[in-house]
């Protein structure tokens, strides 16, 4: 049968069984189960009523637990189970044995990497491109084609960006711009500039930031007032994780300025870049920051319009310059818009899937949890430790979830 007459035949037998469906079961309910006739007429017209929105939302529940809730159940069932001894259970047996591979914890530490850089990343550079383009007289072309990277599937992505990391032997013309720029260099100034003081002003840049937010999780607790220190029951063990995970990366941004200064570059020879382990992960989550970007400027810039000029007036008048009006009035006002933002870009870091596996696959300690699911279910052919990992990536994102909800809808009101 013809394709185009398979749709057709397709299309009219959905919208006629919907037609039929509710016309019939208003047809049952009326004249059958509630008929509006007899000595009980009044009561059977109230509860007809009273079921005549479930039928209507009796299709659009129906298909969410068959095709949501049911997978959510059959996985969590499979991930305790042991398929190849024809479905016996096992208990926790499949998690015990994801949790002693190593790929699974290098994917668990490649994806807590990529949820510090990526949302991070994204909304930063969401936010000066919105608060730019805002004051410029072309804003909207510059707009557009920010945002035309989130037009572009993650896959084509991937493949444009492979060809920005593309490698060539030795003597060869490079195609790759990355290695073009790389070959550019050979320990002149340039180098020393490019690759070594940017990327130390870089990192002591991130470290300055992360201090400040050590600062604002430390202040209620030691300068604050009230119960706690200004802070609820709760917020005292996360603002001391919150400090010593700042602690942490703190090091290793110091740590890695030494290390920028004392190493030896290999200048002259081309780069495989998406084999070199740790840096690789960031050339990937490139591909996403540029995707994402588009989408944290068009947000941020429609709350920044919502801002009201008064405020902004009232601080000129106070003298207080861009920066400050930026920072202290702007961007206060903004806060729960741009944690919406964070948490979205969160969720798409936590299934991120297809930049890895167009790019690397996974080799070369790149590993992530959807591709480690990925390779689990349909490479292994190991279900029980792929639906393993699919229950931790969603007990991963139910509270981000939820926590994204909340502040929608607390935006909305």
């Amino acid at each position: 049968m013809h394709p185009a007459l398979q749709a057709l035949i397709t299309i009219v037998i959905g919208v006629g069984g919907c037609v039929s469906y509710f016309y019939l079961s208003n047809v049952f309910l009326d004249r059958v189960l509630f008929p509006a006739s007899g000595p009980k007429a009044g009561r059977n017209i109230n509860r007809a009523n009273m079921v005549r929105p479930w039928l209507f939302l009796f299709p659009a529940l129906f298909a969410l637990g068959l095709y949501l809730a049911y997978p959510v159940f059959a996985t969590l069932w499979l991930s305790l189970t042991d398929r190849s001894a024809g479905g016996a259970f096992v208990g926790f047996a499949n998690y015990e044995r994801m949790a002693n591979e190593p790929k699974f914890w290098e994917a668990i530490s490649n994806n807590m990497l990529w949820l510090i850089v990526v949302p991070a990343a994204s909304t930063a550079f969401g936010l000066l491109a919105a608060q730019l383009t805002d004051r410029i007289s072309w804003g909207s072309l510059a707009k557009s084609l920010i945002f035309m990277p989130m037009a572009i599937s993650f896959v084509g992505a991937s493949v444009i960006f492979k060809l920005v990391y593309d490698t060539r032997p030795a003597g060869q013309e490079q195609i790759g711009i990355l290695n073009a720029i790389w070959l550019s260099f050979d320990g002149g100034w340039g180098s020393l500039l490019v690759l070594r003081l940017l990327p130390v002003l870089i990192l002591l840049a991130f470290a300055v930031f992360v201090i400040y937010g050590i600062y604002q999780a430390l202040r209620p607790l030691v300068w604050g007032v009230g119960y706690h220190g200004g802070s609820s029951w709760w917020g005292v063990p996360v603002r001391i994780a919150i400090t010593v995970a700042g602690a942490w990366l703190c090091y290793l941004s110091l740590r890695s300025v030494y290390s920028l200064f004392v190493y030896d570059f290999p200048y002259g020879q081309p780069q495989t870049w998406l084999t070199i382990p740790f840096w690789n992960n960031f050339f990937l989550m490139v591909v996403l920051i540029w995707i994402q970007t588009g989408f944290a400027m068009v947000i941020l810039s429609a709350a920044l319009r919502g801002i009201p000029e008064e405020t902004v007036e009232a601080a000129v008048i106070d003298g207080a310059n861009d920066f400050e009006i930026f920072f202290k009035i702007k961007v206060p006002q903004i806060m729960g818009t741009v944690v919406v933002v964070w948490t979205t870009i969160t969720l798409v870091v936590l299934k991120i899937f297809d930049i890895v596996y167009a790019m690397t696959n996974g080799q070369w300690q790149t590993q992530v949890l959807a591709n480690y699911m990925y390779d689990k279910l349909f490479r292994a052919n190991d279900w029980g430790v792929g639906s393993a990992s699919a229950i931790v990536i969603m007990l991963l994102v139910l509270p981000i979830l939820v926590w994204n909800v909340y502040n929608a809808r607390k935006e909305m009101r």
